[in-house]
């Protein structure tokens, strides 16, 4: 079994920036979606952010080349990464409520607990278990307090939503066993755009166009999303998952819904009381128990 990887402060900060960009989509998506169709926003923010990044890196001289024998490594890694966890969990949410939905998808570590030990060798130690059952608590006192409501109507929606944590998990440890050697910008920019552009083609065909009627604060959330959930956001995550161990890394990504949570308090009319606080501190101390090893 490897020796167990440390947990470097660059990788902290580069996960706390992820939780960051993503969990402060929450609150703008759910804003946005009442105005444009799912899968063509979050199609069109994807492409655009992996050609930004693509122009960027022929800005600054980096090359965009795929080395030899790295197409199907890039492929898979894209479909997982980004086309299965943004297409699955967007319409699993079509079926559940937004509650219910957060609490099947951010069972991200408990995936990645499971498959790194096989695949990495990152037999999960007694103190990061405890981290992941805390921070794991945390999400689901936030986001069960209007309880599960188990219907035949819904289990499409819960097997999308249990789907695309599963294969992002999947996507985690492939990623750090058979690393892409390409510079992050141009890791970013080919995963990020050839997973989006399936979204953007199933959205053109099957969706309704509603471009033409998006607002000022519409056309704010997408040029948001595009540049730092699906941009910088995806470029400090691959980075961070570099430096430390794999279920750490996911551990640390249960700060995303609070971060979500905190936006929809300050935009949206949903309260941040005695719970939210009681399960945002559950969250920070497992995420800080896991940091330890």
């Amino acid at each position: 079994m490897p020796p167990a990887q440390r947990v470097s402060t660059a990788g902290i900060v580069l996960l706390v920036a992820t939780a960051c960009g993503w969990g402060s989509n929450w609150p703008m998506l759910k804003l946005l979606l009442a105005e444009v169709s799912p899968l063509q926003a979050r199609g069109f923010a994807g492409v655009a952010a992996g050609m930004g990044f693509a122009l960027g890196a022929w800005a600054f001289g980096i090359s965009l080349k795929v080395p030899a024998g790295m197409w199907p490594r890039l492929l898979l890694a894209a479909v997982l990464n980004v086309t299965a966890w943004m297409g699955l969990a967007t319409y699993g949410l079509t079926w559940m409520g937004a509650a219910e939905a957060a609490i099947v998808a951010y069972t991200v570590p408990v995936w990645t607990a499971i498959f790194a030990w096989p695949v990495l060798g990152e037999r999960p130690s007694a103190r990061r278990l405890l981290a992941l059952g805390l921070s794991l608590s945390g999400v689901v006192l936030l986001f069960g307090g209007q309880g599960l409501n188990l219907g035949l109507a819904k289990l499409p929606g819960y097997a999308l939503m249990t789907a695309a944590p599963l294969l992002f998990a999947l996507g985690t440890v492939l990623g750090k066993r058979n690393v892409l050697a390409m510079p992050p910008v141009a890791t970013v920019a080919w995963q990020v755009g050839l997973g989006s552009l399936p979204l953007l083609l199933l959205g053109l065909a099957f969706e309704p166009w509603r471009f033409d009627t998006l607002s000022d604060q519409g056309w704010f959330f997408m040029v948001w999303m595009t540049v730092v959930p699906l941009g910088l956001a995806y470029l400090t995550w691959f980075e961070a998952i570099k430096r430390v161990p794999a279920t750490f890394a996911t551990i640390a990504m249960l700060l995303a819904p609070m971060v979500g949570v905190a936006g929809a308090a300050m935009f949206l009319p949903e309260p941040f009381g005695l719970r939210e606080t009681a399960a945002l501190l559950l969250t920070l101390a497992g995420v800080v128990l896991a940091s330890r090893g």
